[in-house]
Order: C-alpha cells, then structure tokens, then sequence
C-alpha cells in the first residue's frame, strides 16, 4: 500500500513538472509601449513590430506630433492593404524628447525589450549621432526621416534616411530668394550653435552664399532653448542686410522671426529646414508671412500613394501635409514594402530576429520606392536618391492665425 502512494505521488510529480514546462515555453510579449489603436493579433498572425523613435515632448514636440500623424497614418493605410503578404505590422512608439539621451533611451528600449524589427527615428540629427551607433552595434536598420545633416548614412552601414541631405535642399532657396529679389548683396545668418543639424545647414547656407557672390555680413548664434533674440537681432539689423537665412528649429525659429520683424527688419527671411512645419505658424503668427523654406516634399506629387497619403491627412487634419509627415509616412513604407520582398523570397517568419534585421536592410537598400516624396532609392552607404525638390513661401491669412505653405518652384 506505502509502495502504491509513493508510486502515484511520483506520477503526480512528474505531471506538474511537465505542466510548468510547457507553461514557461510559451512565448509572450511584455511590450506595453503600442499605437494607442495598433491592430491587434490576427487569428494566428503575431503583428511584425516596428519601432518609431521621435519627440513626442520637448521643444522639438513640434516636429515629432507631425512625424508620429505620418506614421499613424501609414501603419493604418498599410494593414488595410494586407501588411506584409497578409500580416500586419504594429508600429511602437518611444519618446526620444528632444534631447541625445531620450533618443538613446529610445532605442535601446525599442531594440532589446520591444524586440522590433527596424526604427523610424529619431527627430534631430543630433540625437542620431548618439543614438544610431547603438542600431548599428546591434545589426538593427535605421530609417532616419528627418536627419539632414552631413555624416548621417556614414554612422554604418544600417543606417538610412528618406530625409536629402542639407547640402542638395538648402540651396534651393537662396535660388528662389534672388529670383524674387535679384538685389540682394548683403545677407545675415542666424544658426542654432546646440544643434548638429543647424550647424551643418548654416555652413551650407553660407557656402552657396558665398558662391553666389553675395556678402556674408555677420553671422549670429544663439540655443534652440533661447525666447530672447534682442541682442543678435540688433546687431543684424545694424548691417542693413538684404536677406536673412534662420537654421534652428521651430520654436526658437518662430521667435526669432517674431522679434526681426517686431525690431523693423522688413526683407526676406529663409528658414531651413527646422523652421518647415504649419506648428512654427502659431509661434510668429502674422509675422510669419513671406518666409522662404525649401522643401523634399509637395502635396501637389503626382502619383498613387500620394493622393492617398494627401487625401487621409487632410481629412485628418483639415489642412495640407507637412514634409516632417510624409518623410515619416515614407519611412514606414520603405520598411513595409522590403520586409514584403523579402518574405516573397524566405518566409520571415522563419527566421530568427538577428537575421530578420540584417536581411531586411540588405533588402531595403536595394529597392526601388514610389511614395509621396517621388520616386527613391538608396545607395550602398544608406543615402536617398531623390529626384525633384521644391521651395515654399508661407502666405498668413488676413485674420494672422492661419496661413499655408505656397509652392513657388
């Protein structure tokens, strides 16, 4: 009888080992971090994480709320098309802020505990010197969507943009600006010295002026953190400048504009590219009018994608898409349409995420991409090709509070 009871408790033992075994190989997802309305899985079908890493806080908020609309709208249009061959993507978003830690803080969040497959990100170029190399040291691919500055597909060789380069958009609207005012001799710079991006623009901003011959009569530097200009302002305004160039970002940008045209300055201003989002409009108001800023996106594209892309951001939004939007909405097709060629060739599901990633960025820079920027592409090092570009004036509406971006090449 003894022998008996052992014999079933033994029996019994084993049988819960067993049970706590199968229990503890099922797989589960700890990642909370979601698009507030991702779609969930379908039947079978585990949703394909991709991680998207911009300011969702800070003074560079302004920025990322247009890159987080872009890629909402992409993770939306793109599953109702099927996803990948059938499967849907979840896009998961962590705060990069505005600042170098955030983004790395982003990353390595998205990377190790999200377990994505790629990142969209992060907003400033500053942020993605110190953050890229941590993608790059861990084979997963980056697709900046809005970093401009000069180095950034060289971080590595997982690292991409859909954002042109600086140096191939910023003179775009020095030209603009002579063929509005052919006068124009003396020129004023204004640059973020605290900004990676800012500095790159301002020093092609000061090289194509030069190269046209035009004077380069004082340069000014202030913080993206500054609301006080008084002092740089006077100064520029002292020289009688004919024109104006602003390499910052949108909130010190704005104000900066404000206080120009608050001191009497009346001529031409171009902004670069921080100063390219309808949020700088609330910042200067009326005073924004007449501003220059070269753009790599026009709502006016024509092709599929981007009456689409156009038509679901305006019923959104109740106004045009910004470039910050589209760029980001690209970022997000690219990683889409390779992860679907690559499936087409070997399942992704069969393979394990190191090699998913690496695979996946040999596949993304091989393609060829219509979106709502044009036609792209990549070269072997990450860079975009990109074929055509434009140049926008802001036009302000009587009332000063609304106005929009007037394509004028």
């Amino acid at each position: 009888m003894a022998k008996s009871i052992k014999k079933l408790f033994s029996y019994a033992i084993a049988a819960l080992m067993t049970c706590l075994l199968a229990v503890a190989c099922i797989p589960t997802n700890n990642s909370t971090t979601t698009t507030p309305n991702s779609p969930t899985t379908s039947g079978n079908q585990t949703p394909i994480p991709i991680g998207i890493a911009v300011a969702q806080t800070s003074n560079v908020a302004l920025l990322g709320q247009e890159q987080v609309t872009g890629t909402k709208i992409a993770e939306a249009y793109f599953n109702k098309k099927g996803g990948i061959n059938g499967t849907p993507i979840r896009l998961i978003f962590q705060d990069t802020a505005g600042d170098e830690q955030g983004a790395i803080n982003a990353f390595n969040t998205l990377i190790s505990q999200d377990k994505v497959v790629g990142i969209v990100g992060p907003t400033l170029s500053q942020q993605a010197f110190s953050a890229d190399p941590i993608a790059e040291r861990a084979g997963v691919p980056v697709i900046a969507p809005s970093n401009t500055a000069k180095g950034i597909p060289q971080i590595g060789k997982y690292i991409s943009r859909v954002s042109a380069p600086v140096a191939v958009v910023a003179p775009n609207a020095i030209d603009a600006a002579l063929k509005i005012n052919p006068q124009i001799k003396k020129v004023a710079v204004f640059f973020a010295q605290n900004d990676a991006f800012s500095k790159s623009e301002t020093g092609t901003f000061q090289e194509t002026v030069k190269q046209k011959g035009l004077e380069l009569a004082t340069v000014q530097t202030f913080q993206t953190t500054d609301t006080d200009f008084q002092s740089q302002v006077t100064n520029a305004i002292n020289i009688k400048p004919d024109l104006i160039i602003i390499s910052g970002l949108s909130a010190d940008g704005g104000n900066l504009v404000k206080q120009l045209r608050e001191l009497g300055y009346k001529d031409l201003i171009i902004g670069g590219n921080g100063l390219n989002t309808s949020n700088l409009l609330p910042v200067c108001k009326a005073l924004c009018d007449g501003i220059i800023i070269a753009q790599a996106y026009s709502p006016e594209m024509k092709n599929e994608i981007n009456t689409t892309f156009r038509q679901l951001y305006t019923e959104q939004n109740k106004k045009e898409p910004p470039q910050f939007t589209a760029q980001a909405f690209t970022g997000v097709q690219v990683f889409v349409e390779a992860l679907s060629t690559l499936d087409k060739t070997i399942k992704i599901s069969t393979l394990a995420l190191p090699q998913l990633r690496t695979q996946l960025n040999d596949t993304l820079l091989t393609g060829k991409y219509t979106t709502p920027l044009g036609e792209i592409s990549f070269t072997p090092e990450g860079e975009i090709v990109q074929k055509q570009f434009f140049v926008a004036q802001i036009k302000m509406e009587p009332d000063g509070n609304s106005g929009k971006f007037t394509f004028i090449q």
